[in-house]
């Protein structure tokens, strides 16, 4: 205790404490007002020169006077531009950027590069604009025409496997999920499940909701009826199915598995014989 006491009335304990705190706050402030500055070229800054319009050994000249490093990001066809002369440039002229900032240069090229179309039917719209995107190609006008499933490509304007130039216009025929074209209802009733949804599909109507009942006359998985009961439907428009199932199916428990009573057969020497 008397130790205790002797260290923490002493002199030497404060002075050496506030010399630490002294210390640490100096630190701080010549990582704030000096260091920091010098690293980061604090209060410096380089307006960018607009490069486009020119050729590309101008526009390294001028980028390299400047204090600014460049690097060509793409080369594309431009007729309105002649070959090596810059369409685009990031950062954009007049922007304010640290010294030996890069400048990313888009160059015009005499020869159209060519590319390959991908297929993108069927695919959802926005997976098929990034597939062509990726591939150079731009895309164009978005129509829309009545199928089954909605935002799905259904036609593209340049046809799959083509061979063209990068940027190339690729239009869309997009489904809206829902026309207004009417289609006949397929006859349902007494056909099996897997059947009756490909009828279904084939009409361009949707299978949706599937409700089963026990059912002592029809075969397990015969459609009974279904729902809306029309002759025609929208097209696009979505069935609720009720099928028949094993009537004496009954569940053990209400997590448990359906079991089927009716193919429970007891061995050839348990049955009993009844005595004439």
């Amino acid at each position: 205790m008397e130790t205790l006491k002797a260290l923490f009335t002493s002199k030497i304990l404060y002075i050496t404490l506030g010399s630490i705190t002294l210390a640490g706050i100096l630190f701080a402030v010549l990582l704030d007002f000096v260091i920091m500055p010098n690293y980061t070229n604090y209060n410096q800054g380089v307006t960018v020169p607009d490069v486009t319009k020119i050729s590309l050994d101008e526009a390294e000249e001028l980028l390299e006077s400047y204090g600014l490093r460049h690097e060509i990001l793409d080369r594309r066809a431009h007729s309105a531009y002649p070959a090596n002369y810059i369409i685009d440039q990031a950062p954009s002229a007049k922007q304010l950027v640290k010294p030996n900032r890069k400048v990313y240069l888009t160059v015009n090229t005499a020869e159209i590069p060519q590319t390959v179309v991908p297929d993108v039917t069927s695919m959802h719209i926005r997976n098929a604009e990034i597939q062509l995107e990726n591939n150079g190609l731009t895309v164009g006008t978005r129509s829309y025409e009545s199928s089954r499933f909605r935002n799905t490509i259904i036609r593209q304007s340049v046809a799959p496997g083509d061979t063209v130039g990068r940027g190339t216009v690729v239009n869309l025929v997009v489904s809206d999920g829902l026309g207004t074209r009417t289609v006949d209802v397929p006859e349902l009733v007494g056909k099996s499940l897997s059947e009756a949804q490909q009828l279904i599909m084939r009409a361009g109507l949707r299978v949706g909701e599937i409700r089963f009942e026990p059912n002592r006359e029809l075969t397990p998985n015969t459609i009974i009826s279904y729902s809306p009961n029309e002759r025609r439907l929208t097209e696009g428009e979505t069935l609720l199915l009720v099928v028949s199932e094993r009537f004496d199916a009954r569940e053990e428990s209400e997590t448990g598995a359906i079991i089927d009573d009716t193919t429970a057969v007891a061995p050839p020497d348990t049955l009993e014989i009844d005595n004439p």
